[in-house]
């Protein structure tokens, strides 16, 4: 498994390392209107998955941002943004935000796409902050578990996988 602190703390990840080549596991999340979202709804597209601890915070809302900015660039690519803050406070941040086509989604009830994707942080019952490029055919092009929970993703390759998986 991938080595991940989280404020200078060792954590526990749960689920499966997940690399480029492996088929991109099913999932199932909510929505800010509590409607069940999977992998499969996007099925055709591009999806850049952006996994955040919780979307309120700065770096969680500047990885938001930076990844729906730069995939508005793009044709045929999705940016899913995945956390286990409720399905209602994402909604006020999505209200607050100014930002028209960002789709964060909530893995609170079940950590359906945690388990699946190994970035369930035992000890706090958050997600890891990770990066996933998924291509049209449900393949994984690109992973990124972040060392540092509080530190940035590496942007430009993830929006380099993204572009290649066009």
């Amino acid at each position: 498994m991938a080595s991940v602190t989280f404020i200078e703390k060792p954590v526990t990840l749960i689920g499966n390392e997940l690399k480029p080549g492996d088929k991109a596991p099913d999932f199932t999340v909510l929505a800010n209107d509590l409607s069940e979202v999977t992998l499969q709804d996007s099925k055709g597209t591009v999806r850049i998955i952006s996994v955040v601890p919780s979307i309120d915070t700065g770096v969680c809302d500047a990885q938001t941002r930076k990844f729906n900015e730069e995939a508005s660039k793009l044709e045929n690519v999705q940016v899913l943004t995945i956390s286990v803050d409720l399905p209602f406070a994402q909604g006020r941040w999505c209200a607050a935000s100014g930002l028209e086509n960002v789709k964060v989604l909530s893995d609170h009830r079940d950590l359906s796409f945690g388990e699946a994707y190994g970035v369930v942080m035992k000890e706090f019952r958050l997600l890891a902050r990770a990066v996933f490029v998924v291509d049209s055919e449900d393949n994984i092009t690109y992973a990124e578990y972040v060392s540092e929970g509080t530190h940035h993703p590496d942007y430009e390759k993830a929006i380099e996988a993204a572009k290649k998986a066009q």
